[in-house]
């Protein structure tokens, strides 16, 4: 929930998602709301302080490059894993590119 507030604290659209289902139906619960990233944190990251960020719509784009599963798993494409205390900053810079990247008509 903190991670929540901190978001919508700088002025980014945030939710959390409350199911018990797994990271599967998270991630299509997320593209199915139009998200543009997803914030991942489960026990292993959180012992270690950090989350997960998943660029949602440059992963969309970059899936229709990579048709190897196991090429995708290991590339982790629009995927980056941070210390919690950048989650904001990495996630504005994340918007920022998806924004220019609109801007630019791609």
């Amino acid at each position: 929930q903190k991670m929540v507030a901190d978001l919508r604290a700088a002025g980014i659209r945030s939710e959390m998602y409350l199911g018990g289902a797994g990271m599967k139906a998270q991630l299509k619960y997320a593209d199915r709301r139009g998200s543009p990233v997803a914030v991942i944190q489960g026990g292993d990251e959180r012992v270690k302080g950090e989350v997960q960020i998943k660029d949602l719509i440059e992963g969309a784009r970059l899936s229709a490059e990579i048709t190897d599963n196991a090429e995708w798993r290991a590339a982790r494409p629009a995927q980056v894993t941070v210390a919690e205390s950048e989650l904001v900053a990495e996630v504005k810079k994340i918007l920022a590119a998806q924004a220019e990247e609109r801007a630019r008509g791609k």
